[in-house]
């Protein structure tokens, strides 16, 4: 405790405070033991204190004092050392260019600097980038896979939530060569708070409520990233089939994975020491990872079991039926697969304990 008091606090700011990614942000931030937030930025609400538009936050000592500015990057330059972008694709650019060069660190929560590639970019975004010369200088915020990348970086990409689900279960088993990278199917289901906060027919509580149905097919925005990654891990090219479902739950993602091993299992034996080595892959990867739960046994996950956290809980079956690997894991869209997990990189970085703020 006496070191953690030592540590050097940050000034911290969030531009796009007002969606559901950066009031999950407000949420962690205000009560991070590393962190001072200094300023929010909405252009609708600017003027009003955080007590306002978020009541929830009401009690807390900031929240009458903190109000809501306009984004102007000169002035957040000023006041920050860090800097978090919860806006949209295309817009996050705009603001990370002249904050970077002012010397902020940025963690961007969009899908603007995911991506390696430009042409790729446009292929599933459909404008040209805004800034193509900081792709190769951004790190992929997955800190269970590049940690010792995001502690040297001054702009981190936060991955999206569908690919966190679908990252984290699969490389290590392709880094393993324990399944093939061909014929991968991902069903996702998420809850409607995926969308964003915008007021769209689709999203209207009586559209939602008792539905469930798919979207974005066949080319979900996501599957650039998650291709791009698990190429990576699988060292040639991946591509997959992902379908996502929208379901009548305010947050939470549930993902199905269905992966052909690399052997073939026809007898028990043969099953039996293919769930071995799986669970040691997976224990080998993240058995020491505190936002990683792992199930065995009967246990699977739930989504109401990580709602509200950082962790992402995996579990995995061997049918021999089909000769298919079952993975699933259940993660919250807003912390784990975004905001936390935001906040799990700047604790990174910055050389916090990793769980500062999250736990």
């Amino acid at each position: 405790m006496a070191a953690e008091s030592k540590m050097k606090t940050k000034k911290v700011a969030i531009v796009g405070a007002s969606g559901y990614s950066g009031e999950e942000l407000v949420r962690l931030l205000l009560n991070h033991p590393h962190v001072e937030l200094v300023a929010v930025t909405s252009r609708q609400n600017a003027g009003q204190t955080l007590a306002q538009v978020f009541p929830k936050f009401a009690s807390h000592p900031k929240s009458k004092a903190l109000r809501f500015t306009e984004p102007k990057a000169e002035l957040l330059a000023k006041l920050a050392d860090v800097v978090f972008l919860a806006l949209p694709h295309g817009v996050a650019a705009e603001y990370a260019v002249p904050l970077l060069d002012a010397g902020c660190v940025i963690i961007d929560l969009s899908a603007d600097f995911r991506l390696k590639h430009a042409e790729i970019y446009r292929e599933f975004y459909a404008h040209d980038h805004p800034a193509p010369e900081l792709l190769k200088k951004a790190v992929y915020g997955l800190p269970e896979i590049y940690r010792d990348e995001i502690k040297k970086s001054l702009l981190i990409a936060a991955p999206g939530c569908y690919p966190t689900s679908i990252l984290l279960p699969v490389i290590p088993l392709l880094n393993a060569g324990l399944v093939k990278p061909t014929g991968i199917i991902a069903d996702s289901l998420s809850g409607v708070s995926g969308a964003g906060r915008k007021a769209e027919a689709d999203y209207l509580f009586c559209e939602c409520n008792e539905s469930v149905r798919p979207y974005g097919l066949p080319k979900h925005r996501h599957l650039s990233e998650i291709e791009e990654q698990l190429s990576l891990a699988a060292r040639t090219t991946v591509t997959i089939q992902f379908t996502p479902h929208l379901i009548p739950v305010t947050r939470g993602i549930l993902t199905t994975l269905y992966l052909a091993p690399e052997k073939h299992f026809a007898t028990e034996a043969e099953m039996k020491t293919l769930n071995e080595k799986i669970s040691a892959c997976y224990v080998r990867a993240y058995g020491k990872e505190p936002f990683v739960r792992l199930l065995e046994g009967k246990a699977l996950p739930d989504t109401k079991n990580v709602t509200g956290t950082n962790v992402i809980e995996i579990a995995w079956r061997l049918d021999p039926r089909t000769g298919r690997l079952i993975v699933i894991s259940a993660e919250d869209n807003l912390v784990k697969g975004a905001s936390g997990q935001a906040v799990q990189s700047l604790n990174i970085l910055s050389g916090w304990p990793e769980t500062a703020g999250l736990v």
